[in-house]
């Protein structure tokens, strides 16, 4: 009795909120819960819903800023934060993506690769090796890596050291787990190789 009351309550709840961008961008009580929840159980606080755990939604700007705002993070260090750049080019699993004031909202798997910060002139350059993209559409890129580096202070000696001991384990690789690592370390190396020779 009581799962079929649950169930109804949040069907009805479901049906009711709207899941568009048109949403607006302060904190919504989810009153229409809570209510349902008091006819069922009245001498109960309504549990919490994932409603009042979430942060309001930045508003969309009306007109498109001028410039991108980028953080990004490693799970050790905060390489940027905060920082408001033209342009920022992400090494996504779907190819190379350019992210410009205004760009829909996204989320993408980041593949071994260069990552750019285009600001006027300057360009700085990381590699990383995997991680996301979160773009928003109030002009904020939030990227987070597992594990990145300047591309000025990789040392191409050691790319080339690594891609070689990684392709003879590969080929010498009996398990299957072996094979997975050997074979994301090849992969990874001939990435760093392609950043540092193109």
């Amino acid at each position: 009795m009581f799962r079929r009351a649950t169930t109804g309550i949040l069907a009805r709840t479901i049906q009711a909120r709207l899941f568009s961008t048109g949403l607006p961008a302060a904190q919504t009580i989810d009153s229409t819960f809570a209510e349902a929840w008091k006819k069922v159980a009245p001498n109960l606080d309504p549990p919490k819903t994932p409603l009042s755990f979430m942060q309001p939604r930045p508003p969309t700007p009306s007109a498109i800023p001028s410039k991108l705002t980028v953080n990004f993070v490693l799970p050790y260090a905060s390489e940027i934060s905060g920082k408001e750049v033209d342009m920022v080019i992400i090494p996504a699993s779907t190819g190379q993506m350019g992210v410009l004031p205004g760009h829909v909202s996204t989320i993408t798997e980041l593949k071994p690769g260069v990552l750019s910060v285009h600001e006027g002139n300057e360009v700085k350059k990381y590699f990383v090796s995997s991680g996301f993209a979160f773009i928003h559409a109030n002009s904020i890129a939030d990227i987070v890596a597992v594990e990145a580096a300047p591309l000025d202070q990789i040392d191409s000696s050691l790319v080339q050291k690594g891609l070689a001991e990684f392709t003879q384990k590969l080929s010498s690789a009996s398990t299957d787990l072996e094979k997975a690592e050997a074979q994301i370390g090849v992969d990874v190396h001939s990435a760093l190789n392609a950043a540092l020779t193109g």
